[in-house]
């Protein structure tokens, strides 16, 4: 059976969390500025790529939340 994450991993979850949204923000800025099309391109399937790394770290989270309650303190 698997175990609720320890605070030391939610700590590393959130911090992922922000950095994901960090490079996504910065993906953006230089969409925003780019006039180069490939690079354009580049920068908005990276924005892609974060946000599904930002999903999956939100879906560990609350799979976290689900079994926190039924573990034992």
């Amino acid at each position: 059976m698997l175990q609720a994450m320890t605070a030391k991993e939610l700590e590393y979850i959130a911090d992922s969390m922000s950095n994901e949204d960090l490079l996504m923000k910065q993906c953006a800025a230089v969409v925003s500025v780019a006039t180069t099309p490939a690079i354009k391109n580049c920068c908005s399937q990276m924005i892609q790529m974060h946000q599904q790394h930002y999903d999956s770290l939100m879906h560990a989270i609350q799979h976290h939340q689900q079994m926190a309650p039924t573990q034992p303190q």
